[in-house]
């Protein structure tokens, strides 16, 4: 850090600063003068320039306006049509989050509102758009990174300690290894070990819900230790990729996981819905509620294509992966040029209803690590417009003979996916209006995507930005909100839909409905997400129709008469030419790909075919193999 401070300062006037302090990778400096903090005449610019990092300049907060006051002020400077909301301090960080309906009138003509804000009040104004869905969830969290400002501000400079120990330094003798510890010819339990002579990174750290006996990566490998782990990185809020992390933090670790910001939420949603689910069916929890606060604590959120050092020789940047909200392909640039990989996590490259396909450009890439969920030659995907047709004609017939439709579905990302195609039928004319029941954490995500239109396509945040055309708002959708109402809806509702979590039928309400719905042939089942391999979801996928279940210690024997469709074309990952155009388009071309994330035969097939098509090295690895690419 001597070194760095040293170089900040000396381009600065002396006894300007009063402090400096690291918030990750990001070097932020306080000043008790008010007139430097108002007009520094560009040196911050030029301090940036010279040292090719992120600096920031802030009041200390010694200065700042009493927050009673602030707020007042705050209140009476931004225009009552921009809808206001909360106004929210972070006093160690001398910033304000102010949340409006309207951030375009809060933030004023190139950015006028905002400069009054900090003349007036010396604070630091972050506008942000207030969600049409009120979400419980996100509150909660930044109530908990607000009530533990301090300690977060401690935490991330000590991260920044961290990352800039030996800044400059000349590294030798440099390699790079890889470890998997998870998702090496399997879908599920993504977790991969990265390793450098400096760096120990964790990237994704997820569960296999489909299987009993093997769930959990192999944390026990002899060459991961949690007290030597650097960093985590998350790639998107799927069970299979983020529910396995507060273990981690179970077990003392207290360094920092980076993801994006809806990742952060919508990942400590399903993680509480984990807890949930294990206890529902008798188990003990592998983490507690405690575990995953303290992981919402040690996050830091980054952006897509925000540039961070997560360590001293590995730089991260988040790149749209379009699979589901905020998720990403995590690009790592390793030592001074040394290597430069992509982790492609699960990824779509196509456009959805929902959101961009996945980024081709990258700044260099020697190494690729790709998903084969679906890989195989023969998966081949049916154009979007033939997936409407065959899910409005599974809703259509099922409705037309008095029956319900029950569509078990993944609570991020297809359940959304599903709710826009129903609404778009409706809203089209092309379906006559149907009662679409929510039911478990699907309401609270759809909650969670209209906090971030930023992150959805075009089309879709246009109409969340004018409430009377959000899809998310219509009038069919319905949500459940206990069990009573569940029951109601399956013994007196007539003819519906049924969106419930979880999407492979391996807990959660949507085998509560399979219970008491699958007995009636009048009824129709449609899967439009991935189907884990072992998991209740498959087996019915596969044709068996008789089911053994405990009830209150008692056996249940239910016959599967309902009709079964599987409709194809939901799915946020990419089709087999999909991958293959990917690769195609991935400018630069990389050299190596590393094929995970898929069941053996597709990511056996799927490097194969790649090696053939584009002359170059393929690998996929089984778990506990280490490759190292450099």
């Amino acid at each position: 850090m001597a070194d760095i401070t040293k170089e900040i300062l000396k381009n600065l006037p002396e006894k300007r600063i009063s402090d400096i302090n690291f918030e990750g990778a990001n070097i932020v400096l306080y000043t008790k003068d008010k007139d430097f903090f108002l007009n520094n005449n560009g040196m911050i610019k030029r301090i940036v320039d010279n040292i090719k990092k992120r600096v920031e300049l802030r009041p200390d907060p010694s200065i700042t306006m009493d927050l009673e006051e602030g707020e007042k002020i705050i209140r009476s400077i931004i225009p009552e049509e921009a809808g206001v909301d909360q106004v929210i301090f972070d006093p160690q960080r001398s910033r304000v989050i102010i949340e409006a309906d309207k951030p375009g009138l809060a933030i004023g003509k190139q950015g006028a509102i905002l400069r009054d804000i900090r003349t007036q009040t010396l604070w630091v104004p972050l506008i942000r758009r207030k969600p049409a869905i009120r979400s419980k969830l996100i509150e909660n969290i930044r109530a908990v990174l607000y009530q533990n400002s301090d300690y977060r501000r401690k935490f991330l400079d000590k991260v920044g300690h961290r990352i800039y120990d030996g800044w400059r330094r000349e590294k030798k003798n440099e390699w790079v290894r890889m470890t998997y510890l998870g998702s090496g010819r399997q879908v599920g339990r993504s977790c991969i070990f990265l390793q450098t002579p400096e760096s120990r990174v964790l990237l994704d750290c997820g569960i296999n819900v489909a299987s009993d006996e093997k769930p959990y990566p192999h944390l026990e490998a002899p060459e991961f230790n949690i007290n030597d782990l650097d960093a985590v990185v998350l790639s998107h809020a799927h069970v299979d990729h983020c529910a396995f992390i507060p273990y981690l933090f179970k077990f003392g670790y207290r360094g920092p996981v980076y993801c994006t910001e809806p990742t952060r939420d919508v990942s400590a949603l399903l993680m509480l819905d984990f807890i949930k689910i294990q206890r529902a069916e008798g188990q003990e929890p592998v983490y507690s509620t405690d575990d995953i606060k303290e992981m919402m604590k040690h996050t830091i959120t980054l952006e897509y294509d925000e540039v961070s050092d997560i360590t001293p020789d590995v730089r991260i940047t988040l790149y749209n992966a379009g699979h589901i909200l905020g998720s990403a392909m995590v690009h790592l640039h390793v030592g001074n040029g040394l290597h430069n990989i992509l982790y492609s996590g699960d990824q779509k490259y196509g456009r959805t209803l929902l959101l961009e396909p996945a980024v081709t450009q990258f700044p260099r890439l020697e190494t690729l690590m790709l998903e084969a969920t679906y890989g195989g030659k023969e998966n081949v995907m049916p154009h979007r417009q033939e997936t409407d047709e065959e899910l409005m004609t599974v809703i259509r017939d099922t409705i037309k003979r008095g029956g319900k439709v029950l569509i078990p579905t993944l609570g991020v990302g297809r359940s959304q996916e599903v709710m826009l195609a129903i609404e778009a039928m409706v809203r089209e004319g092309r379906m006559e209006p149907v009662p679409v029941y929510i039911d478990g954490m699907v309401w609270d995500v759809t909650a969670i995507h209209t906090a971030y239109p930023e992150y959805l396509n075009n089309s879709i945040r246009k109409l969340i930005f004018h409430k009377d055309q959000n899809p998310f708002l219509h009038e069919i959708f319905k949500r459940v909100g206990s069990q009573k109402e569940r029951m109601a809806i399956i013994e007196d509702t007539g003819p519906c839909v049924i969106l419930a979590t979880s999407g492979m039928l391996t807990g959660g309400p949507s085998v509560e409905y399979l219970k008491r719905l699958c007995d009636n042939p009048k009824n129709s089942i449609g899967f439009v997400n991935y189907q884990g391999e072992g998991s209740m979801g498959k087996r019915i996928q596969q044709g068996e129709r008789e089911f053994t279940f405990s009830d209150g210690g008692k056996q249940e024997m239910l016959q599967i008469k309902m009709h079964v469709h599987t409709v194809e074309g939901f799915s946020g990952h990419s089709s087999r030419n999909q991958l293959m155009n990917f690769v195609a388009k991935c400018d630069p071309r990389p050299k190596k790909v590393i094929v995970n994330h898929g069941e053996n035969s597709r990511c056996l097939d799927l490097a194969s075919s790649m090696h053939k098509g584009f002359r170059i090295e393929t690998v996929a690895p089984r778990n506990l193999e280490t490759i190292r690419v450099k």
